[in-house]
C-alpha cells in the first residue's frame, strides 16, 4: 500500500497537472449544476454564458483598461501600508515601553469592521483616487502592523547576542539581524494580506464610478447581468492568482535562501 506523506512535497510538473485537471473539474461541476437544476442564467450562469460575456465586457465596457486601473491602485494601496507600517511595526517592536504603551492598542483595530470607515475617507479625500488608495492602505495596515510587530519580537536571541559578541552596536544589530530576517518574513505576510486588498478596492470603487472592477462589477449588478457579473468575478480571480505568482517570484529572487531547502512546487 501506497505509503501517503503528510504535508509532503510533489513535483512541479505533477503540481501543475493536478491544478489543470481540478480546475477543468471544477468547470464541469458548475456547468452540471446549472443544468440538473435549470439555473436561470440571470441568476447562476453555465460557465459557457459567463465566457461569452467577455467579448462585451472587452468592447463595450473597456474590461483591460478597467482591470489595469484597478491593479494600480491595489499596489498602490499595498505599497503605502507596507512603507507606513514598516518603520512603525520596528519602532513599537523594538522598544519594549513603545511596544508596552501601543501594542494593545493597535490589535484592537484588526476588530474594526472597516467598510463603515470609507465615509470617514470619503470625508478626508473626496471620491479621488486617494481616497481609495488610502482606504485600500488602511484596510491592509491594520493586519500588517501587528505581524511586523510580531516578526520583529520573534527574531532568534541567538543572533542578537552573536552580533553583540561580535561588537555590533544597536543599529548595526537593526541593520545586520533584525531588518534582513524580519523584511524576509513580511513578504510572506504582504503576499498573503493582497488578495485581502481587492475586497476593500472593490468596495471603494462601487462608491464612485470612475473606473475599475469594482464599478464594473455594480453596473453589471443592476443591469441583472449574472454572466458579466461572473465574468469580473473570474477576471478578478485570475488577477490576483497572476499577482501572486509575480510577488512569489520577487521572494525567490530577493530571498533566495528561504527555498534554498524547499523542493516540489
Amino acid at each position: 500500500m501506497h505509503h501517503l506523506e503528510l504535508r509532503g512535497n510533489i513535483p512541479r510538473k505533477k503540481f501543475i497537472i493536478l491544478t489543470v485537471i481540478g480546475t477543468i473539474a471544477m468547470l464541469v461541476i458548475w456547468h452540471l449544476v446549472t443544468i440538473i437544476f435549470k439555473m436561470s442564467p440571470g441568476i447562476f450562469p453555465s460557465p459557457i454564458k459567463v465566457l461569452m460575456a467577455f467579448p462585451e465586457l472587452h468592447f463595450d465596457d473597456a474590461l483591460v483598461r478597467n482591470a489595469v486601473y484597478s491593479v494600480k491602485l491595489n499596489l498602490l494601496g499595498i505599497s503605502l501600508a507596507f512603507l507606513t507600517a514598516l518603520p512603525l511595526g520596528f519602532f513599537i517592536g523594538l522598544i519594549p515601553e513603545a511596544r508596552g504603551l501601543l501594542e494593545r492598542q493597535i490589535s484592537v483595530f484588526r476588530y474594526l469592521p472597516l467598510t463603515i470607515l470609507i465615509g470617514v475617507f470619503i470625508s478626508w479625500f473626496g471620491f479621488s483616487d486617494m481616497m481609495k488608495v488610502s482606504f485600500l492602505a488602511f484596510g491592509i495596515f491594520v493586519y500588517l502592523l501587528p505581524t511586523i510587530i510580531q516578526r520583529v519580537f520573534d527574531v532568534q536571541d541567538v543572533y542578537v547576542q552573536t552580533a553583540k559578541t561580535c561588537g555590533a552596536v544597536n543599529w548595526q544589530i537593526v541593520r545586520t539581524v533584525f531588518f534582513p530576517d524580519v523584511i524576509s518574513k513580511t513578504f510572506d505576510d504582504v503576499r498573503i494580506l493582497a488578495p485581502i486588498s481587492w475586497t476593500y478596492i472593490i468596495i471603494a470603487e462601487m462608491i464612485n464610478n470612475t473606473g475599475g472592477m469594482g464599478a464594473l462589477a455594480y453596473i453589471a449588478g443592476r443591469q441583472s447581468r449574472a454572466d458579466k457579473a461572473f465574468a469580473i468575478l473570474l477576471t478578478i480571480i485570475i488577477i490576483a492568482v497572476v499577482l501572486d505568482q509575480i510577488f512569489l517570484y520577487v521572494d525567490k529572487t530577493l530571498f533566495r535562501h528561504k527555498y534554498a531547502t524547499k523542493g516540489g512546487k
